[in-house]
């Protein structure tokens, strides 16, 4: 696509084909979007408005090719969460009946699917020459994948980098995902012509990785939009009518609701706890310790955006004692709605949401437990949740995101 930097609108005429890896979308299909999955998902909303389109989906039976119906096809089912009853081909490959849904769903629409091997040649054939291929889930960027690629004539190659927390901190991952990050990390730096950095922080992580190794891939940071999901009915339980917090994101030792727990089992602060997001891995101390049960302390997993505005809005407040993030979406879909965060001092954070939070090393669990207590009853003194839907943070928005990036790939 070409570009002046000036902000100006960029015409369908102008772009160029685009081909965008989709297979983390489906292979999330009938499950709550984590931030990865939404970025990708803004990406598919945006090229269906933006230019020629097809979408690249590695199934569990080879190569799926969509046109610009198929990619339309599946953000339709996206928006519904509708799939049809897997067809014995994928039946046979023992996926999860949404996933399995999700892949006879689009080898219906597809214009073209093959085996493994036949990928370069299929490529080489549909694709028009100059086609962009982005990549924006950390998926699917396999040496396979690159090489069919550069058989296609002019092809550029875009990565979007999350973060290079799997190499940072391999105790916090699941088995072999510091393997597998390393070559997907190894391979943006040998083939991108462009890596979008979602922040200046993971520009200079990656930087740092791949340095050393004589590696530079172009670069350019783009920071990711927040979205602000018009809240619904708030789920109702037991903290009903009561002050409460939220935590919001995967159960897994990263995110560090253990210094939660500790809290709530130590400190007994006079609130509840609401832990939005379902069980992850590594974890097995803190899923003993809620399965036991802890006073005041719920498990809400499986909500979907809505009902978990909803509960934001009427918190006191959301915790985020994380101790990395690339980007750190729920701080600032919480400062959107006007929520107050209180967070670890992270540098991404800083940088995005500025003095935004209430920053508070999570090294300092007394620290913690004061500023909760506080929160607590600046809530009890104004209880009012209605108004904070217009109290936002004005945070970063996916029309700038797209204007930056779409006049460089």
């Amino acid at each position: 696509m070409r570009g002046d930097g000036t902000g100006m609108d960029i015409t369908t005429a102008e772009a160029p084909p685009r081909l965008l890896d989709l297979t983390r979308l489906v292979s999330r299909a009938g499950r709550p979007f984590t931030g990865i999955d939404r970025v990708e998902y803004a990406y598919l909303a945006q090229l269906l408005d933006t230019g020629p389109l097809y979408g690249l989906v590695r199934s569990s039976l080879g190569y799926l090719l969509l046109d610009r119906r198929g990619c339309a096809e599946l953000k339709r089912r996206l928006d519904a969460n509708d799939w049809p009853a897997p067809d014995r081909l994928s039946r046979l490959r023992g996926r999860d009946a949404a996933r399995a849904g999700a892949e006879t769903a689009l080898r219906r629409v597809a214009v073209a699917r093959c085996l493994p091997h036949w990928l370069p040649r299929m490529l080489r054939r549909r694709l028009p020459a100059g086609t962009h291929y982005l990549n924006t889930g950390h998926t699917n960027l396999t040496d396979r994948v690159v090489g069919a690629l550069r058989r296609v004539p002019g092809m550029k190659i875009a990565v979007l980098l999350h973060d290079t927390i799997p190499l940072d901190y391999p105790a916090y991952q699941a088995a072999g995902i510091p393997e597998r990050f390393r070559g997907f990390l190894l391979r943006t730096g040998r083939f991108a012509d462009l890596v979008i950095c979602n922040s200046r922080q993971t520009e200079r992580d990656l930087r740092r990785h791949l340095g050393p190794l004589g590696l530079a891939p172009e670069t350019v940071v783009a920071h990711l939009g927040v979205p602000v999901p018009v809240p619904s009915a708030a789920p109702e339980g037991p903290w009903s009518g009561r002050r409460y917090f939220v935590v919001l994101g995967t159960v897994e030792p990263r995110k560090n609701h253990a210094l939660l727990l500790d809290i709530w089992e130590q400190e007994a602060p006079d609130a509840d706890l609401l832990i939005c997001g379902g069980r992850g891995w590594n974890n097995a101390g803190v899923f003993a310790r809620l399965d036991r049960g802890i006073a005041r302390v719920h498990e809400l997993p499986g909500l979907d955006d809505h009902q978990v505005a909803a509960l934001l809005r009427g918190s006191a407040g959301l915790l985020f004692p994380s101790h990395a993030e690339g980007y750190g979406l729920p701080p600032m879909e919480a400062a959107a709605l006007g929520v107050p965060v209180l967070a670890n001092d992270l540098p991404v954070l800083r940088e995005v949401l500025g003095d935004i939070p209430v920053y508070a090393n999570v090294s300092k669990r007394y620290l913690w437990a004061d500023k909760i207590r506080r929160m607590a009853e600046d809530r009890r003194a104004d209880p009012d949740s209605e108004m904070r839907s217009a109290e936002g943070a004005a945070l970063p928005g996916w029309d700038v995101h797209f204007k930056t990036v779409l006049t460089l790939i």
